[in-house]
């Protein structure tokens, strides 16, 4: 069965459900959005070639540095592929570990030749001390294995998760700390994917415990004590370091005033402390107990003074006096997004859920309606994206247009018809 044709099958079974007994929930204006989705992620889907041994998605035929594989990009591309080709999506995630350095570092990105910009050979981050990534890739392995029931894929994909946890135990390990940190604290190379996040501007660098690091490995140590268990394999190890680091997250990454996390140099800072969506984290990851979940659920995450913005969520909160319709510095990007509507179907608060992502997809459609394209991420209170900035100080200051690496659609989408009722 085609990639199309298995396609059209889930969407036509997403909006089936929109029909609930004679009522009509019409959200036919983002049929045309997920078709163009789907196109882009054909056009995007190339024959296995160096260093891939699988046919691999780059993230977008529009984006500035393209053609590119990796990063956490793919892991969202992944979800849209776990709705209409599961086969292609866990292609991609062999794809992500399969250059894997022996130390266990995951390269970040890979840049394909390009002309243009003068790159004639591909080339990625493979020497120690460079940018890997956010290791959320776990989550779509899971969700593969959850959806397939293919649990042989775990002996290939948990030795890789041992050796990453390794790489972060050995290489991000923060000083005088029990947490994690990305270089963006060290050297500014935007580890985080967070590009020029203003957490780490007027603060002295250093290895220092970041909120987004540490929640994303105690993730790792979740999936590893999940996995273990799978295969047969004792968890006990795993176990008790996820439960570690939930304490720390806690104990040390929580201001009890403001009640919200905070990397480690701003919690006991006030003048260091931003209201970004980082500090959502250790409620994506259920490290936090319900009643902080629910607390910045509804003071932060569902306050328009804060994150509820005409297209949620904004990366910094609008009461920021650094929020700005810059990319991770106000706009909303759609991956985010999903990654928050997740953590709060993980405390069941589907009341959330559901209005943000029916506000984020109906914004998204409405932008497609009117550009012909989807973007790299969002004007956050639906103007013009010709108004949102980039990077001013490069030559690509506007959002990449034709961008999939940030908008999981289709996962977005069958997500909202598998919640509404609840």
């Amino acid at each position: 069965m085609s990639c199309i044709y298995k396609y059209f099958i889930a969407v036509a079974l997403i909006f089936c459900f929109a029909c609930d007994q004679g009522k009509q929930e019409s959200n036919s204006s983002w049929q045309a959005m997920l078709d163009y989705t789907l196109k882009l992620h054909q056009e995007s889907t190339h024959p296995a070639e160096y260093p891939f041994d699988r046919s691999w998605e780059e993230i977008g035929p529009g984006y500035c540095y393209g053609p590119a594989f990796g990063h956490w990009d793919i892991v969202h591309q992944v979800f849209d592929a776990l709705v209409y080709d599961p086969q292609h999506a866990i292609d991609q995630l062999y794809n992500n570990i399969q250059n894997q350095t022996p130390y266990g570092m995951i390269p970040g990105s890979f840049w394909f030749p390009n002309k243009a910009l003068n790159r004639p050979k591909v080339r990625w981050n493979s020497e120690r001390g460079l940018a890997g990534h956010p290791p959320v890739w776990v989550v779509a392995v899971d969700e593969y294995v959850q959806q397939t029931g293919n649990k042989d894929v775990l002996k290939d994909f948990f030795p890789a998760l041992i050796r990453q946890l390794t790489w972060f135990e050995n290489a991000r390990k923060a000083d005088d700390e029990e947490g994690y940190y990305y270089n963006d604290i060290l050297n500014h190379r935007w580890e985080s994917g967070v590009d020029e996040g203003i957490r780490f501007y007027n603060v002295e660098l250093g290895k220092k415990a970041c909120v987004d690091a540490t929640c994303h490995v105690y993730q790792l140590y979740v999936y590893a004590s999940k996995w273990a268990k799978e295969l047969g394999v004792d968890e006990a190890f795993y176990t008790d370091q996820k439960n570690d680091l939930a304490r720390y997250i806690n104990e040390k990454l929580y201001d009890h005033h403001v009640k919200s996390y905070f990397d480690s140099w701003a919690v006991n800072e006030p003048k260091q402390q931003h209201l970004v969506f980082e500090n959502f984290w250790p409620l994506i990851v259920g490290a936090c107990p319900k009643e902080r979940a629910d607390y910045l659920i509804d003071e932060f995450m569902l306050n328009p003074k804060h994150f509820l913005s005409e297209h949620p969520l904004t990366t910094v909160s609008m009461s920021d006096p650094n929020f700005e319709i810059r990319m991770w510095r106000g706009p909303a990007w759609n991956s985010m997004t999903f990654w928050a509507v997740k953590g709060c179907i993980k405390y069941e608060r589907y009341d959330a859920a559901k209005l943000i992502l029916k506000k984020a997809l109906d914004c998204s459609a409405r932008q497609f309606d009117k550009t012909g394209t989807i973007w790299e991420f969002y004007h956050p209170h639906g103007g013009d994206q010709m108004e949102v900035t980039r990077k001013p100080h490069t030559q690509f200051n506007i959002p990449c247009r034709d961008y999939l690496g940030h908008d999981p659609f289709i996962a977005m989408a069958e997500l909202y018809y598998q919640i509404k009722d609840k």
